[in-house]
């Protein structure tokens, strides 16, 4: 069944990925007449744009390049078959831990922006399929362990 369901999930988890970039995080609704749903690619843009250069290239690299990183990693992980990567597993732990790290951004933004009262925050599909990627991703290691034994 491991050896079946990993590759299936590892899919599953570069599809989620795909669509929570692309896809609308939150929705931000202003004095109930306007409203925005940016998804993680247009946030990223919209701080290019407006100047906000480093903060644009941080949330870059922690949202989009990190978790395509791992995602490399746990494919050549998983296409590597019998042969032990020991750099890989090494690495997997700490690329684990900014797994989550997008999910509860938006999270305390969507509570501040609640709590303000100065818009209405609400969650889109691009942000449960973005932390969908990320749970599979973190539980993908465990199962290659598994696979390999």
């Amino acid at each position: 069944m491991t050896r079946l369901a990993v590759p299936l999930l590892f899919a599953a988890a570069c599809l989620f990925l795909i669509l929570g970039i692309y896809l609308p995080i939150i929705r931000f609704d202003k004095l109930y007449v306007f409203s925005e749903t940016p998804s993680l690619l247009e946030l990223v843009s919209t701080l290019w744009d407006e100047g906000d250069v480093m903060l644009a290239l941080l949330v870059a690299t922690f949202s989009i390049g990190f978790p395509i990183f791992k995602l490399v990693a746990l494919g050549v992980e998983i296409a590597a078959k019998d042969r032990h990567l020991p750099l890989l597993r090494r690495a997997m732990p700490h690329l684990s831990k900014w797994s989550m790290m997008d999910v509860m951004l938006v999270a305390i933004v969507i509570f501040a922006a609640k709590s303000s009262g100065l818009a209405k925050a609400v969650t889109q599909p691009g942000l449960w399929f973005y932390a969908g990627s990320a749970l599979i991703a973190a539980l993908l290691p465990s199962l290659v362990v598994k696979m390999r034994q």
